[in-house]
């Protein structure tokens, strides 16, 4: 099942039921928000498709109008954005098989003659997922992108700030969580990501990282409850006045993973401040693919699209070159 939150006509929020092959999407009778209807489940002790099935249908929006007019939301969101944690995790795909041949070869041998980088993921290759389930896999690499405020739903414009050295995609899935009264962490479901970043200034210096991350990133229209698929075949283009100038498939589930989606949670969700009651978290899982490594550099109003299974539509996201505005700080 996936859901998606969106505008009616009157400008009121509405969450519905992708239906009929994801033509149309149907309102659920009651609701205007996922995220009321996440506490509500985690409450009641239900299951979010469980308390979705048991829900009175409405009205039926067409999903290609809904998306025309610009009226799909963000698949989940806080009421409060400052209580929305953007995160991700990265070297954690392995993607296709001569990827997959290429990074194996390159962290073969000894390991104190690795960069950085080939290290942890040679240790993700070979801690990633511990033959007992019980046990954490090894620590992933982790970084903050940003509060609910840096979030975009498709068809809004990816910011690139002028001080950026550029803005790629990083087309992959993100985990979507509601922290209950308990503290207990529940995953409500899984959307497409762009996780936009600055791959230009990132290879500056690895120690830019976490400045390359501090952008905006978006989330597909629909929210998929469940589990994932254990390999999703996704595709990725980049639009130029309509036209793709650049394509590529990525790889994704856990059998094209090093980790298990479960133990990049628990690295997440093992630090106490991030369990806060009614908190909402949105965790990119990381990518195989990146337009970057085929020299590719988007310019203001290309369109980047990620499509892949279980999702019925792409995520679209124009981008967009920020004028300077340089911080004004005064003492007092």
């Amino acid at each position: 099942m996936n859901l998606v939150q969106f505008l009616a006509e009157t400008g009121d929020r509405r969450v519905g039921a992708v239906e009929n092959n994801g033509d149309t999407v149907r309102a659920i009778k009651g609701w205007n928000s996922t995220y009321d209807l996440v506490l509500a489940a985690i409450r009641k002790g239900a299951g979010l498709a469980e308390l979705v099935d048991g829900a009175a249908r409405a009205e039926t929006y067409d999903f290609d109008e809904l998306l025309a007019n610009q009226r799909v939301l963000l698949p989940l969101d806080h009421p409060d954005p400052a209580h929305c944690l953007v995160s991700g995790t990265g070297l954690t795909h392995l993607g296709s098989a001569k990827t997959r041949d290429a990074m194996h070869a390159k962290i073969a041998g000894d390991a104190e003659a690795l960069t950085d980088s080939m290290r942890i993921f040679r240790w993700g290759v070979e801690g990633g997922k511990p033959e007992d389930p019980a046990q954490p896999p090894v620590q992933p690499e982790w970084f903050y992108k940003g509060d609910g405020s840096w979030l975009r739903p498709t068809g809004a414009p990816l910011e690139r700030p002028a001080f950026a050295d550029d803005g790629g995609e990083e087309a992959e899935m993100a985990g979507l969580y509601v922290i209950g009264d308990n503290g207990n962490v529940y995953r409500a479901g899984f959307a497409l990501g762009n996780e936009f970043s600055d791959h230009v200034m990132e290879k500056k210096n690895y120690l830019y990282l976490a400045h390359s991350k501090l952008r905006t990133a978006s989330l597909g229209p629909e929210l998929h409850l469940g589990d994932l698929p254990a390999s999703i075949e996704g595709r990725a283009r980049l639009l130029r006045d309509g036209e793709a100038f650049w394509s590529g498939v990525f790889y994704t589930g856990e059998e094209n993973m090093s980790y298990g989606i479960a133990g990049l949670e628990y690295h997440h969700f093992k630090y106490a401040r991030f369990r806060r009651p009614g908190d909402v978290h949105c965790h990119f899982f990381g990518t195989s693919l990146l337009s970057f490594s085929n020299g590719v550099r988007p310019e203001d109003g290309d369109v980047f699209e990620i499509f892949a299974p279980p999702f019925n539509r792409p995520l679209r996201n124009p981008v967009q070159h920020v004028p300077p505005d340089p911080p004004r700080i005064q003492v007092l």
